[in-house]
């Protein structure tokens, strides 16, 4: 097989019909990230659809029910946005100081329980007036709260309520936002899944759902959201089941919604521009992009609706923290996580049929696009290195790694082989993300992928396609 490496992307470029990366205008709907106001030239760059802004109550009324500050949300944030192509998903969260007897920022809000027009049920009076001042600036989506699942005393708590108090929150923003703007759309808080699962309970999202199932006016009020969602971390592997475990859950209680993931990724902590004091899992830069293609590929095998990296730049980081960041934290240095997201964008953002298969030490999806092309996401699940061979008519394809970077490949009998490098594990936390993927992309047709063991001989492994 010769592989010829692409020197620069030339201006009309075309296989099969198919122009120059760069040059693409795909609608990157699909995709996300937060916080990308920071530097709105950056995430035009990445051509991500949405992006997801922290609409702060206790700065919008700092001290009493009838202050109005919108700064903390600048009007110049929005414009940005619009004039990109991006949807403004807001997060609504922390109580002013007025408005609860609990903890300023994570307390429950006084007057909770009564009736959304009463003046003195201050969240509800808060979410009708966002609510309404929004919808002429293009806002209409509403995540309500943000890990009400993580406890008092735990790092990141952020609501000091029970469950019931993140039910009536729930309801009383969806009653107050539907009667400000019927077009709004209510999400459920994000939730970290494990904090609950490592403590032997039923994931937050489970008990919410049987909760919300009870009200006998729920039914009747599409039981008081429209989107669920949740965040994920670290993991590559999880995302196929959790996803599938909140989809089961939804189905159970007889609730048809669409599923985002409002915030993915694997933050590194061996940057050497910004080394981690305490490291929750080791890992580079590298490693950091892998994940970024490998959840996003598999979120798509499990009709995520839509995705978001978390996030564009970690703003005011203490030195030595755990950055999540895009973009280096100070120097705001695109990561080549940076790359791995807009290469997602720019491949995946018109993928229209999607499904997972495996070898145990292979992990593969394969991706139709809206023009019939095909495209094939690789990499090796264990701490070996693999050999997929794709066979095909075809005797022309792109290979792209997952920063973008591609060569075109020439094959003799359609015969493709590629060899993928290990995953890097650790006795503490086994495999946690796969090695570094790869993408075929192929013309439209018949076309088979199969491992071979060892490394490239003709021993053959057949993948066993989980999600057809």
């Amino acid at each position: 097989m010769q592989r010829h490496v692409l020197k620069a992307i030339a201006a009309g470029l075309a296989l099969w019909g198919l122009v120059s990366v760069h040059a693409q205008q795909i609608p990157g709907s699909r995709f996300g990230v937060v916080e990308g106001f920071w530097f709105p030239e950056r995430t035009c760059e990445l051509g991500v659809g949405w992006e997801r802004i922290i609409f702060d109550w206790s700065q919008h009324q700092p001290t009493g029910p009838d202050d109005w500050n919108t700064l903390n949300v600048d009007d110049r944030w929005l414009k940005a946005a619009s004039l990109c192509g991006r949807e403004v998903v807001a997060l609504l969260k922390n109580t002013p100081a007025w408005a609860t007897d609990g903890i300023p920022m994570a307390g429950v809000p006084r007057g909770l329980t009564l009736p959304i027009d009463d003046p003195t049920n201050y969240w509800a009076a808060f979410v009708y007036r966002t609510v309404d001042y929004y919808a002429s600036r293009g806002v209409t989506r509403f995540i309500i709260w943000n890990e009400p699942d993580i406890e008092a005393g735990t790092y990141g708590h952020e609501f000091s309520g029970d469950l019931e108090d993140y039910f009536q929150l729930l309801k009383v923003a969806y009653l107050a936002a539907k009667r400000a703007n019927p077009a709004a759309r209510i999400h459920l808080a994000g939730t970290t899944y494990w904090h609950d699962v490592n403590e032997g309970r039923a994931p937050y999202f489970e008990r919410l759902l049987d909760r919300i199932l009870a009200d006998p006016d729920a039914a009747a009020n599409d039981f008081y959201f429209d989107v669920m969602s949740l965040h994920l971390y670290f993991r590559t592997e999880t995302v196929i089941r959790i996803v599938n475990e909140m989809r089961d859950n939804l189905r159970r209680h007889g609730m048809d919604k669409a599923i985002w993931i409002n915030e993915m990724n694997a933050p590194p902590t061996a940057d050497p521009n910004w080394p981690v004091v305490r490291p929750q899992y080791p890992l580079d830069l590298e490693q950091q992009g892998a994940f970024l293609v490998q959840a996003a590929a598999l979120a798509l095998t499990v009709d995520v609706e839509r995705m978001a990296a978390y996030k564009l730049y970690d703003q005011m980081l203490p030195e030595g923290a755990e950055s999540f960041g895009l973009l280096t934290p100070g120097s705001a240095v695109p990561r080549p996580a940076f790359d791995a997201w807009r290469f997602v964008v720019e491949r995946l953002s018109d993928v229209v049929q999607a499904r997972y298969g495996s070898t145990g030490t292979l992990d593969v999806v394969h991706l139709t696009h809206e023009r019939g092309l095909q495209s094939w996401v690789f990499w090796a699940r264990r701490d070996q290195p693999t050999c997929v061979r794709v066979t095909t008519a075809h005797n022309k394809a792109y290979l792209f790694d997952y920063r973008g970077g591609f060569q075109i490949l020439d094959a003799t009998d359609g015969d493709y082989r590629l060899l993928l490098p290990p995953a890097r594990c650790n006795a503490n936390d086994g495999c946690f993300i796969g090695g570094v993927p790869f993408t075929l992309l192929l013309p439209p047709g018949e076309a088979t992928a199969t491992e071979l063991t060892p490394l490239c001989d003709a021993t053959l492994r057949d993948v066993n396609w989980i999600n057809q």
